[in-house]
This record gives structure tokens, sequence and C-alpha cells, in this order.
């Protein structure tokens, strides 16, 4: 008798928690992201496969999506920001995942008809197939970016009230939960591809999202009715409805808008006409170049203006678990098991530097997190720098970085060893990794190594700087939610991403320009240089913000307060 009590006490704190808002946003935050990296992998794949084990149509996708987040994203977060939450979340969720369904019965009819469909009207149908794929997948990326800002950077901050450590606590979680389901979800679906086929991996992608809209749908309307004040949406501050309007002579007549004693409004009565709007055909084309305008003026006018833009700058670089990375591994004698554990190894030190940002933003507070998260990655990655003058390396400066385009200009050879060749297909290998197989020959083909310390120390150095770049991550993500108003913080979000997107475009190109591994260690170099610029950055927001107290011990509080022009008095909830 005298256990029972306890008991049920236990029984109800679990019970409690797994139908609190926050394990429902975590539940439905990991479905929807193992749907995303099953979907960003094969995609990938079923696109090579389907133009002649070409990468054409798969570089053709990435820019495509990077052009159409950097040029839109400031819309898409408008968008957030004058609906009410519910809508916008359950509207990006069905458009999203309708979109992979759509996308994945096409692939399958193209993959199972291809050759019919060839010879239809010399091709022009297949060509409009793979037209329409690429489309349909852009616009599900879209969703999913839309998506992502209305959970992540909105519903958290929403759940989490006004505890900063609640908040902090949310972010490292829902970024475990990314760095788990970015290693095990591509290799669900890899084996499944590998040892099935790509039809049957269209279907089970196109079930799982079936499944998983339905499941996520109900939970997010759980989620809603659990947290009221969701139900509440911030009304646009005096200034931004000024900003709004830069360039525009017109006021507000009447006095209309809102006034400072009321923020705050009913998620179904935000204002959509704060001024009399005109009607012109041309005034109204025009309207989307003005909101993608005035959100890059938003940014740019908010307090943490240069974090924002120290975290963009570390998307340039070479210097991540993708396809350039893995390639030149392999070119190095780095084989799919190798690489396998090198992946396991960088999402386990992703993981430990999510646990790091939470203790070390308890005893050091936000700011200063950010600025020891930057000096952990920068020193890590001197490693990277070191591996560039190693025994082993590639790198090689007499050696034109420009040659292979120069050769495939003139249609000259080129002098490059025979470890580099041109990127023209894309496989699965046993171990469910995307592999470039005509870039690389199999293993026992390379011509060995002289020495592994080169490329050791690269790897080294990329998965310990995954430490302090995961904890910088979640702590620029925690101050834009902490520092942005309500009202804007769809729109400062969305030119967030675009700018990511523009820089991750320009390292792409830094590739394209310099493709041969004699010159992989000017990227190293330049990649480097970028991450050091981007903390730069970082520090002068950090000094402005806390001046000479950034090496000082403070509360976390205290920092908070420190923030010029925080809306931090502002409520964030009701």
């Amino acid at each position: 008798m005298d256990n029972a009590g306890p008991k049920k006490r236990c029984c109800e704190s679990v019970q409690s928690f797994f139908t609190s808002p926050k394990f429902l946003i975590y539940l439905g935050h990991a479905l929807s992201t193992w749907g995303d990296r099953m979907w960003n992998f094969a995609v990938a794949v079923f696109l090579v496969g389907l133009y002649g084990n070409s990468l054409l149509l798969t570089a053709v996708y990435g820019l495509v999506v990077a052009g159409s987040v950097l040029l839109l994203g400031a819309i898409i977060g408008d968008w957030v920001d004058k609906n009410p939450r519910l809508k916008v979340a359950q509207t990006s969720l069905v458009v999203q995942n309708c979109a992979v369904i759509l996308c994945g019965i096409l692939l399958m009819v193209v993959f199972q008809f291809k050759e019919q469909l060839a010879e239809l009207y010399n091709g022009w149908v297949l060509t409009c197939c793979y037209i329409l794929v690429i489309s349909i997948a852009n616009i599900a990326n879209l969703a999913s970016t839309a998506m992502s800002i209305t959970i992540q950077r909105d519903w958290v901050v929403v759940v989490a009230g006004q505890d900063s450590s609640k908040l902090a606590d949310m972010n490292a979680t829902v970024r475990i939960i990314d760095q788990l389901t970015n290693i095990l979800a591509p290799m669900l679906v890899g084996q499944i591809m590998a040892f099935c086929s790509n039809f049957i991996g269209c279907g089970f992608i196109a079930g799982w999202n079936l499944c998983s809209m339905c499941l996520e749908y109900c939970l997010l309307w759980k989620v809603y009715q659990k947290t009221p004040a969701l139900a509440m949406k911030a009304g646009k501050k005096e200034d931004y409805q000024e900003l709004k309007r830069l360039n525009s002579p017109k006021e507000l007549e009447n006095g209309q808008g809102p006034v400072e004693g009321s923020q705050l409004m009913n998620e179904t009565a935000v204002v959509k006409a704060d001024s009399p709007r005109k009607t012109g055909c041309c005034y109204q084309m025009a309207e989307p170049l003005r909101t993608i305008r005035d959100g890059w003026v938003a940014y740019y006018n908010q307090s943490i203006f240069f974090a924002g833009m120290s975290l963009a700058f570390l998307y340039m670089t070479v210097l991540g678990f993708d396809c350039i990375t893995t390639g030149y591994a392999y070119m190095q004698g780095l084989n799919g098991s190798v690489l396998s554990l090198l992946m396991g190894a960088s999402a386990v030190s992703g993981i430990c530097g999510t646990v790091a940002f939470t203790w070390v933003r308890k005893n050091c507070g936000l700011i200063r997190t950010g600025f020891i998260s930057g000096v952990v990655q920068l020193s890590c990655l001197m490693l990277c720098v070191v591996s560039v003058f190693a025994p082993g390396s590639p790198f090689d400066l007499s050696v034109s970085p420009f040659q292979d385009i120069y050769s495939h200009l003139t249609g000259k050879s080129s002098a490059l060893p025979e470890a580099a060749y041109p990127a023209s297909m894309l496989t699965i290998d046993g171990q469910g990794l995307l592999v470039n197989s005509s870039t690389v020959p199999p293993a026992e083909e390379l011509p060995p190594l002289q020495s592994y310390m080169s490329v050791s120390l690269l790897f080294s150095g990329v998965i310990a700087a995954r430490i302090g770049l995961w904890s910088f991550d979640l702590t620029v993500t925690q101050l834009i939610q902490e520092n942005v108003i309500e009202s804007e913080r769809g729109l400062i979000n969305g030119v967030q991403n675009s700018m990511n997107y523009l820089l991750d475009l320009l390292h792409f190109i830094m590739v394209i320009l310099a493709p041969n591994p004699e010159a992989f260690g000017l990227l190293v170099i330049l990649s480097v240089s970028f991450v050091a610029m981007g903390h730069i950055m970082y520090f002068r927001f950090a000094f402005k913000s806390l001046g000479r107290r950034l090496f000082l011990c403070c509360s976390p509080e205290q920092q908070t307060q420190a923030l010029p022009d925080s809306p931090s008095s502002l409520p964030t909830t009701v």
C-alpha cells in the first residue's frame, strides 16, 4: 500500500510527459524529418538513374531548389507571419507530403515504362516527365522550408513560453533528432534501393509519406489544442509597419493600427490590411518584389544581423560529409566501410555538440556559448589546414585548378592523375552510401597512397569541429528565436534560409571552378577562411552586446538583457 502512491505518481508523470505538447512536437518532427531525409537522399539517386547515369538532372534539381529558396525565402516567411499558425502548419504539411507522394508515383511510372515513354513524340513525353518530377520535388522542398520555419522557429518558442532554458533544451532535442534521422533514414532507404529496386524504393517513400502525413496532421492538432498560446499571434509594431512602407508616402489613416497596449490579437483576426491597398494590376504584380525587399531590409535592421550572417558563412565550406568530401575521400583510398564509420562518428560528435550547448549555456550564457563554440570549431579546423601540407596530400600548386574546365572546353586531355576522373555516375554501394562510381573506381583499382596522414588529419578535424558547429548553430537559432519579434519570425527566418542557400551555392560554384584533387587543398583553406570570417562577425555581435563582459562570467539572464533593442520585454505567449 505504501508503494502505491509513488508508483501512481510515477505513472502519471510518464503519462503526462508522453501527452505533453513538447513530446508531441518531438514525435511529429521525428516523423517529418525521417521522411525528408529519405526523400532527399533518394531523389538524387532516382534522377541519376533516370538520365542514363548522368549527374545532369541531379545538378539541375540542386540548382532549382537552391535558387527557389534563395528567391522565395522572404515570401515564404512573410506568408507564415500573415496567416494563422495552424493553417500554415497544416497547409505546409499537406502540400509537402502530397508533392512527395505524387512525385513518387510519377517516378514509379517512369521507371516502369521508361522505354515506351522515350519512343513517344521523339522523347518529349519523357522530357516532360523529368520537368514535372523536378518541379514537384521543388514544391515539396519549398513546403518543407515553410514547415521548418513554422515548427522549429515559432511553435517551439511558444510551447517553451518565456523559459529560456526550456527553449534551449527543446532546440537541442530537435537537433539530436535531426542528427539521428540524417544517418538512419538514408541507410534504410539505401538498403531498400540496393537490394530491391528503385521502383520499390519510390513506392516505399510514397507510402511512408502518406501514413506520416495523417499522423503528423493529428499531432499538430493535438499540440494546438494543448497550447492555447498558439491561437494568439502578435500584431505588428508601429515601427515595423513604417518599415514595410519604405519609399511609400502613405501613412496610416485615422490612426488605425495596433497601439502600444494592444500588441496581441486573436490569430483569426490578424490584420491583413494595415493601410488602404491599391488594386492596380502592376501594383499587385510587384507585391512579391516589395515583400522580398522589405524582408531583406528588416533582416539587416535586426540586432542579431551579424549573428545570422555568421551562421550563413559557415555554409560556404567543403568540410562536411556531403558528396564532395565523400568523393575526395574515395580518391584518397577510403572505402565505403570506413566512410560509414566516419559518418557515424560525425553524428555522435554532432550530438555531443548539442548536449554541450545546453550545459555551456546554463553556465556561461547564450551569447558567450556562441563565442566558445566558434573558438572550438576553428581550433579543430586547423587540423584540416595542416592536412593540406601533410604527407599524402595531393595538393599541388603547379597544377592549375581550372585545368579540368580548360580541357573540357578545348577538347584536350587533362594532365590529371588517374584518380581524378570526370564525375558522371552515382551508385549505391554495399553500405547503402551514395558514391560516384565513375569518379571513383573500386578500391582495388585506386593507386595506393604513400601515406594516410593527410586524409586522417582532414577527417579528424571535420569530425571534431562538428561539436563546435552544432553548438554554434543552436546558439544563433535561439538568438533569432528570442530577439526577433513574433510578427517578424517567419520573415526573418525566411531571409536567413535564403542567406544560407546563397553561401551554399557559392561553395558548389567554387568546387565547379576547381574540381581536381590537387586543388582540394585550396578549397579547404578557402572554407576555413569563410568559417573564420563568420566567427569574426559573431565576435563583433557578441562584443557589441556584452562589451568586455564577454570575457567575464555573468549569468544567462544578464546576457539576455544586454542585447540592444531586444524584444524580450514583449510577451511571446498569452
